[in-house]
């Protein structure tokens, strides 16, 4: 496994493979990766001659400068799991080698950023889609490969890549859940212990709302059922619940064809604010 820290080394061992004929396929991370990250290592590596994952830590997508903070940072461990899923390239970039000058570039993601994580974390998109533009022109794959964990994350650069003309194919990817439901993210290894065990009733709030709606109850009374399951649990803060179109993320009052209604989640765990989904 090659390991590339600048962006010049990186674009020149590509160029190489390339002149040989082979495919690239793409999985940008934040790192401090688990089974989940290495699902999508495995889809690309199906599907193409050569795998890249980048692990970088992006500052600009962080409005809360704590969170950045607390962010897991586990370089080392990540090249050993990387290696083992026998994934190709790594590229870990510095901030100053991503961001030789402050951006001045501004993403405006229309209707896509104002619901649910847009709402809460303003500018994070905008963060989000310079990293993704700027690691798609350095790396040119021929495909990408996201989690739906990020749902909103997924849509908002299906957007960009249709606009700015991206020619790369874009892959979602299952979210992959502990044995308890929990959603995998780097996130939880910031629970403590006793906040692990209780981590699992945002997925359950997500199925019995889902059950709720499959049994004729209206996006009212979901909404209404959900609020009631969080003031049961006072460990959490609830922070939005949204029943959405899967593609536009705005609010639906019906279930929409199959595969087009979501289920959307975020809420605090102590001092960990989990997301989650569910797609009909």
């Amino acid at each position: 496994m090659q390991v590339f820290h600048t962006i010049a080394d990186l674009r020149y061992y590509l160029l190489l493979q390339r002149l040989q004929g082979k495919s690239v396929g793409f999985v940008p991370t934040m790192g401090a990766l688990h089974v989940g990250h290495l699902s999508l290592i495995e889809a690309s590596r199906l599907a193409n001659d050569l795998t890249v994952c980048s692990i970088f830590v992006n500052p600009i997508q962080f409005n809360n400068p704590d969170d950045l903070a607390r962010y897991p940072r586990t370089l080392e461990a990540d090249c050993v799991m990387l290696d083992i899923a026998r994934c190709d390239v790594v590229f870990a970039p510095s901030a100053e080698e991503m961001y030789a000058e402050k951006p001045v570039l501004k993403f405006d993601f229309g209707d896509l950023e104002r619901v649910m994580e847009g709402k809460f974390r303003p500018g994070h998109f905008n963060g989000v889609g310079i990293v993704v533009a700027k690691l798609f022109n350095i790396v040119q794959p021929e495909r990408t490969y996201f989690g739906q964990k990020d749902l909103q994350q997924v849509a908002v650069i299906r957007r960009m890549m249709i606009d700015l003309g991206f020619q790369m194919e874009h892959n979602v990817c299952a979210t992959l859940r502990e044995a308890d439901g929990l959603a995998m993210s780097s996130r939880n290894r910031n629970l403590t212990p006793d906040e692990r065990q209780i981590a699992s009733h945002i997925y359950k709030g997500l199925c019995n709302a889902k059950e709720a709606l499959v049994s004729g109850k209206t996006t009212a009374e979901v909404q209404e059922g959900m609020t009631a399951h969080f003031a049961e649990q006072p460990a959490f803060r609830l922070e939005y619940f949204e029943i959405v179109h899967a593609h536009t993320l705005q609010t639906v009052e019906a279930i929409q064809p199959i595969g087009e209604t979501a289920l959307c989640i975020a809420a605090y765990l102590g001092k960990v604010r989990l997301i989650d989904n569910v797609i009909f």
